[in-house]
């Protein structure tokens, strides 16, 4: 199951190991992976009350609980409890605790109205982040969300097995970037996360999304896509394509970032520290003469968000341990020029890794 009952549970032992007395969760991705509850995010509150014992309670607006009701939350034991638009919503948090509250762990990314209505509603409770004890049990991926993201990257990679339909010259990125769009959804992703198609020196920029330039002959293009598929976990992959030959000066350094990429994937399995997957990677390209090139760290985790815990950079000394699920993208980008990136989402397994995304990773010439 993706969302067993027992998560609950296993929260609830850790809030009490953090020193904390509740977990005050609103719509997102922590209010999913507890509950399954696929919640939006309104004015109105919509909080669940976790506390270190005893019941939880999802508190919603009344025109919202037929939809609470119908998620699986209900299934995981959570209390449903609902509020009526005119009636203030915070005195049913202070009733859902299972006595005084000290400390408090509050979504990362709750509304900051809601964060001071908590502050008034609960004087008393310091406010402290629910991620201290959320993102630890998250990295640790099940074998039901490993499914789930190797599914979604299966999905990810029946659109780049497509690009000779869409990317050509004459055509702009805007254009390739709509079809690409369209193919992601009939691969199976509920949404479209993000588009990126950037042609010749637009791929110097990595956060580039689409734009009208126009596809030249020679062009190396950046494609870096990503979705989410039904079961709330998401992919992401990028694949460096050239439009027509490369040019040589590219094809040289691309060769240098392909034995990077392959080398940080190799590097993964329990025990080594998140910074040495991103050293195999950064170490190659640097050794090439290209190490100011790469502008951003080796990788981050992937599940219910496309960002979250592990990050793959210098200075994260977690070890890595089975079920932790992240991409590997280094990437090297010549301002002015072009640039190239290729990205697999992993996972660490018992005895090394696991590639997610298993399209091969070398130049690809259309």
């Amino acid at each position: 199951m993706l969302y067993p009952p027992e998560r609950l549970a296993h929260a609830q032992k850790a809030i009490a190991a953090a020193g904390l007395d509740a977990l005050l969760v609103t719509p997102g991705s922590d209010l999913r992976y507890l509950t399954g509850y696929h919640a939006h995010a309104l004015e109105r509150l919509t909080c669940l009350v976790l506390p270190a014992e005893g019941q939880a309670t999802l508190i919603v607006p009344r025109l919202e609980r037929p939809a609470a009701e119908a998620s699986p939350a209900p299934g995981t034991g959570v209390l449903v409890v609902d509020h009526q638009d005119g009636d203030d919503p915070y005195p049913l948090v202070k009733q859902a605790l299972s006595g005084p509250a000290r400390a408090v762990g509050l979504s990362d990314r709750m509304w900051a109205v809601q964060v001071l209505a908590l502050r008034d509603a609960l004087p008393a409770a310091r406010q402290r982040l629910a991620s201290e004890v959320l993102a630890p049990l998250r990295m640790r991926k099940t074998p039901a969300e490993v499914a789930a993201l190797r599914e979604a990257g299966a999905a990810i990679d029946a659109v780049h097995a497509r690009m000779g339909e869409w990317l050509r010259a004459g055509r702009t990125e805007a254009e390739v970037g709509v079809d690409i769009g369209r193919a992601i959804r009939e691969a199976g992703h509920e949404t479209v996360d993000f588009v990126i198609v950037a042609s010749g020196p637009n791929g110097a920029s990595p956060h580039h999304a689409t734009s009208d330039r126009v596809i030249a002959l020679g062009d190396p293009v950046v494609v870096d896509i990503g979705g989410t598929m039904p079961s709330g976990y998401c992919s992401d992959s990028t694949r460096t394509y050239v439009v027509g030959d490369a040019p040589a000066d590219f094809a040289s350094y691309y060769e240098v970032l392909f034995a990077a990429q392959r080398a940080a994937v190799a590097a993964v399995r329990p025990g080594v520290s998140a910074s040495s997957v991103d050293a195999a990677a950064r170490s190659l390209i640097a050794e090439a003469g290209y190490g100011d090139a790469f502008l951003h760290r080796t990788g981050h985790g992937i599940g219910l968000d496309g960002h979250e815990e592990p990050y793959i950079v210098a200075g994260n000394a977690l070890p890595l341990e089975p079920g932790m699920a992240f991409s590997v993208e280094p990437g090297i980008y010549l301002a002015g020029r072009h640039g190239a990136r290729i990205e697999d989402i992993v996972v660490c397994t018992a005895d090394g890794v696991e590639r997610l995304n298993t399209l091969s990773t070398s130049l690809v010439e259309l």
